[in-house]
């Protein structure tokens, strides 16, 4: 990281660029209403007086621009009455407008927005007698318009400032297809951003190192630029992402999806790794942001100085990259009715969902099974009518089945809004002559398994002290669990220390995980086709339900589970995704990847990762990196299918806690992404601090 980039990530970290922004908010609404504008021409016009508003910034030490000058607020094109009306009776999914996907970035940049538009001239020739298709498309042609016209007001003041070479780059891309690595990334910064002034958030980027490629092996090959230059302009891309993460929606600072995918497969199954690949790396590792989160697409024989390059970056302590293994998710997507081409080309959103670039508008997160009400449920209710275990384990299916069943039909009466600006990034809506809202190839709804670990425990715990070894009577749990374990305190150090634990490889407790997720699957499976033509995804996941569940939150459609049978009081945290329970004991890293190895992920495909704390003392050396390679390595092996890391140091943490502004630059992985340990709220810093850590001893 040269002088230039350390100040301009300094800039960024002081907020420096904030000043820029203006407390307005850009009226469109008066005119929607005063010419009687449809919603499609709403969500067009929007775009439109979006990037009208937005003041042109270019800083002379910058070679990639577009600094964000509008707020956060998305100006409203409806009046709160008229929205009411007009949403009546349907569910909105979060927010409202279109998020957690991800567009065919390298379909647009190789035909440019101006052979988008040609793409669109042609379909209104087509459908010239199909009028929601011809209004669609006008508004997708308006939207390119405004995008055009923002590139050109950039190129305008470049060549006033005496930056023609930043000019003749704004004055061709987005346009036309880029003629350099330098010129692809300035139109990715312009093309990615504008989603955002749309209103739409969690907004993905795809297989960067596979669409990107091409522009900078074309550099390289002909000398136009050299390894160094080529860094320093990644750097400064992935610095502009940083800019505006603080006005991007999420549950916590940091949750603002800016996602990207390297390596896997191409879609013809050929190996994808490249040299942007390590250089995506190598950027990330030396840049040490929260953004881009980066996910790594690995197999078995993944090569070992790749992974030990990955895990150089996990030794920042940024969390990332998560890792997918390409041998078990591919298969995964294929199972659940993707081609076995876009399996292969899948990325990953926000967290951890798979989605398949501009074909997906895949609904990934429609909230979450709380695995452990379910399997409470199932104990109180067969404890309490004295049958068998087999009952409490029928019980605990028909809650999982119920859960299920109230999440797919909240969203049977889903709305998505217009969206003709994301439509123009998508793969064949254009030439479909159908909005995006309307669908795509695949338009599935994933939910996910929250808490296995906690529930799965509590079901060994069951089955070895109450049924096999008698030594609880089930009157007397059902009474401590009653009373949150006041006045029980050995019986729950029973339950808590003298049952089988997940993450031991201990089949007496693992079988119950296994059997969680495959009653998650038959629900999904049971209940069919949505009304978009799409299906249920289970995944293990748990979002920030590992914090919901158990504190409550009012978009949460299920009760708080109480005291569970684990030993787990009231109100004490959920794992997160998969983990071992908060206070388990457990033998260490392979022992828990063998645990979650025997889940069937060829019918849980949502997604969710095996989550594990590493001491920083485990990289102290590069045979120590070298030894977290071949974990990673060992994870794939094993058959399991996601994982990230995150490395630690608790006194440092409990520091930050006393001390923040000693910490301003701390990251963490909170879930799904990464964030300031700072920013976060108490709840989810005291989690992360509470994790189990893995010492080098391990």
């Amino acid at each position: 990281m040269n002088e230039r980039i350390g100040q301009m990530k300094a800039r960024v970290r002081a907020g420096e660029h904030r000043a820029l922004r203006r407390k307005i908010t850009v009226d469109v609404l008066s005119e929607c209403e005063e010419e009687g504008l449809s919603w499609p021409w709403r969500a067009a016009r929007l775009i439109r007086r979006q990037c009208e508003a937005e003041q042109v910034v270019i800083d002379p030490r910058e070679k990639i621009v577009f600094t964000r000058t509008l707020p956060a607020v998305i100006p409203p094109i409806y009046k709160p009455e008229d929205w009411a009306r007009l949403t009546a009776g349907r569910t909105l999914h979060e927010l409202g407008p279109i998020s957690n996907i991800c567009a065919d970035w390298g379909l647009v940049l190789s035909q440019g927005l101006l052979g988008r538009k040609s793409a669109a001239m042609a379909a209104l020739q087509r459908f010239a007698g199909d009028k929601a298709a011809v209004e669609f498309l006008e508004c997708a042609v308006e939207t390119i318009d405004a995008v055009l016209a923002l590139a050109a007001r950039y190129a305008v003041a470049a060549r006033r400032m005496g930056r023609p070479d930043l000019a003749d780059i704004l004055e061709r891309t987005p346009a036309h297809a880029p003629r350099s690595f330098h010129a692809a990334l300035q139109a990715l910064r312009l093309l990615h951003a504008v989603v955002w002034l749309g209103g739409h958030y969690h907004v993905g980027l795809g297989r960067l190192d596979q669409y990107l490629w091409p522009y900078l092996k074309a550099d390289l090959d002909s000398g136009r630029l050299d390894v160094p230059a080529a860094e320093e302009l990644l750097a400064e891309f992935f610095i502009a992402l940083n800019k505006d993460s603080d006005l991007y929606p999420g549950v916590q600072q940091g949750d603002n999806g800016q996602t990207i995918t390297l390596g896997g497969v191409t879609r013809a199954g050929r190996d994808a790794v490249n040299d942007l690949t390590h250089m995506v790396l190598r950027v990330s590792r030396d840049l040490a942001m929260i953004d881009p989160k980066i996910n790594l697409r690995i197999t078995p024989q993944t090569d070992l100085d790749l992974l030990g390059l990955a895990a150089e970056l996990t030794r920042k302590g940024l969390g990332f990259p998560q890792y997918s293994n390409d041998e078990v998710v591919i298969p995964g997507l294929v199972a659940h009715g993707y081609s076995l081409e876009d399996a292969r080309d899948y990325a990953v959103a926000a967290c951890w969902e798979f989605l398949i670039p501009g074909r997906g508008m895949d609904v990934v997160n429609i909230g979450a099974v709380s695995l452990p009400f379910a399997v409470d449920a199932g104990i109180r209710g067969g404890l309490a009518a004295g049958a068998g275990f087999d009952a409490i384990l029928k019980i605990t299916a028909d809650d999982i089945a119920r859960q299920v069943k109230i999440l797919a039909e909240a969203y049977a009466q889903l709305l998505l809004p217009p969206a003709p600006y994301y439509s123009v990034l998508m793969t064949g809506c254009i030439e479909r002559g159908q909005d995006l809202a309307q669908g795509a190839v695949y338009n599935n709804f994933g939910i996910h398994g929250a808490g296995a670990a906690n529930a799965a425990d509590a079901l060994a715990a069951v089955k070895r002290l109450v049924f096999d070894e008698q030594r609880i009577p089930p009157n007397e749990l059902l009474a401590a669990l009653d009373a949150d374990y006041a006045g029980h305190a050995e019986l729950r150090r029973l339950l808590a220390d003298q049952a089988p634990k997940v993450g031991n490889n201990d089949d007496q407790a693992d079988r119950y995980l296994t059997a969680l997720f495959d009653f998650l699957a038959d629900a999904c499976e049971h209940y069919g086709r949505t009304n978009r033509g799409g299906i249920l995804r289970p995944g293990t996941g748990s979002a920030m339900y590992y914090v919901w569940l158990v504190r409550g939150h009012p978009n949460m459609r299920e009760p708080v589970v109480g005291a569970t049978a684990e030993g787990r009081k009231k109100g004490e945290m959920l794992s997160a995704n998969l983990a071992p329970a908060p206070g388990a004991g457990v033998r260490g890293p392979i022992s828990a990847l063998q645990s979650f190895a025997k889940i069937n992920y060829r019918r849980v495909c949502n997604g969710g990762p095996i989550t594990m704390e590493l001491s920083d003392t485990v990289f102290r050396d590069p045979e120590s990196i070298r030894k977290v390679a071949m974990l990673v390595r060992a994870f794939a092996q094993i058959g399991c299918q996601q994982l990230q890391l995150n490395s630690l140091n608790v006194a440092t943490l409990r520091d930050a806690q006393a001390h923040p502004e000693q910490h301003k630059n701390l990251i963490v992985r909170v879930w799904g992404w990464s964030g300031y340990f700072c920013e976060l709220g108490p709840e989810y810093q005291e989690h992360i601090v509470a994790r189990h850590l893995y010492a080098c001893e391990s």
